[in-house]
């Protein structure tokens, strides 16, 4: 944990904000690696344990089926492990924010996983804030601590173990944040989308990404019928179903990829089939694996409308809302 990410730390548990005071245990050079933070006000302890400062109780983690995941697949995403840019592609087309404006700024990933995002921003020269309520921000400190491949301006990375429910951040410290493929996962989507925004500096910029409400799923029958089980299933056991899964469907996935005509009904497999082109079968494999996984694991689907979306953060004051099926952006002037 870096020294600065104390001055924008908070008791989560108390009305008001409160300054955490840290208790070193273990450092390695400037940053503390085992400890505790402690609030003055309340006298709740937060632990420090690799590195992370970790505001989770055990009841309120709903998702480590997350945790696993992406302590299991964490290389698959991170581009500069994996030799591939989907992440940073992806991340550039979704949010519109170019390279340069993202040089420099304070950033917030809210629902990191294992930190495929975090990395590119922090690998575009932003500083990073990475938040995740799993254990997959032990996979995050991993990816972001990798020095393999790393930019010349590349800005720094901590990493918090957190509830985007309860956050334990000081309101309006935040360049931007950006939120993509979590609010779906949560069991309080309309909370998340309203509170985040508190957390920007004026003219901070928001971006949402989020699965959308499509008329389609009722035709994925195959995987809402599994999905009445899959989610209580033991981890273990939901990644060798969906091993198995892919090596029924993978083949015939990538076939109708291939074809135009055909390409659409793709969706309607058992599979979340992932084919991107320049990628080995190898890569698309593990790539369909990890979101065959994530289709079937999560406790949450709520999906979004986002007109619904952008209507809820028009309400709470953020201006030039735009938004697209499963995307939303923000200014909070």
């Amino acid at each position: 944990m870096k020294s600065w990410l104390l001055e924008l730390l908070t008791c989560p548990q108390c009305a008001i904000e409160v300054e955490l005071e840290i208790f070193p245990e273990k450092t390695r050079m400037e940053d503390v690696t085992e400890g505790r933070l402690s609030c003055p006000e309340c006298n709740n302890d937060y632990l420090i344990a690799n590195g992370i400062p970790r505001f989770v109780s055990r009841e309120e983690n709903y998702a480590e089926n997350f945790g696993y995941q992406w302590n299991k697949f964490r290389a698959t995403q991170i581009d500069r492990v994996s030799s591939h840019n989907l992440s940073s592609s992806r991340l550039l087309n979704d949010t519109k924010w170019s390279k340069e404006s993202i040089k420099g700024k304070l950033i917030l990933d809210a629902g990191c996983g294992a930190g495929r995002f975090a990395d590119e921003l922090a690998q575009f020269g932003a500083r990073v804030v990475a938040c995740d309520l799993s254990s997959a921000v032990d996979a995050c400190k991993q990816t972001v601590d990798d020095n393999n491949g790393r930019t010349i301006d590349r800005g720094e990375v901590c990493v918090v173990q957190a509830n985007l429910l309860s956050m334990p951040f000081k309101r309006g410290v935040f360049d931007s944040i950006h939120c993509a493929g979590t609010i779906q996962h949560t069991p309080e989507p309309e909370k998340i989308i309203r509170s985040l925004p508190f957390y920007l500096v004026s003219n901070g910029v928001l971006f949402y990404n989020f699965y959308e409400i499509d008329p389609f799923t009722k035709f994925q029958v195959i995987k809402y019928f599994l999905r009445r089980w899959t989610p209580s299933w033991k981890i273990q056991t939901l990644v060798r179903f969906s091993r198995w899964m892919c090596y029924l469907f993978f083949l015939p996935s990538f076939i109708m990829s291939c074809i135009p005509i055909v390409r659409f009904f793709n969706r309607f497999l058992p599979i979340c089939s992932v084919h991107p082109s320049g990628l080995s079968l190898t890569q698309q494999f593990d790539l369909t694996l990890l979101d065959t996984v994530d289709w079937y694991g999560p406790q949450y689907e709520i999906r979004q409308d986002h007109r619904e979306v952008a209507a809820l953060l028009n309400s709470e004051g953020l201006n030039r809302v735009k938004s697209d099926k499963g995307f939303v952006w923000a200014i909070k002037d």
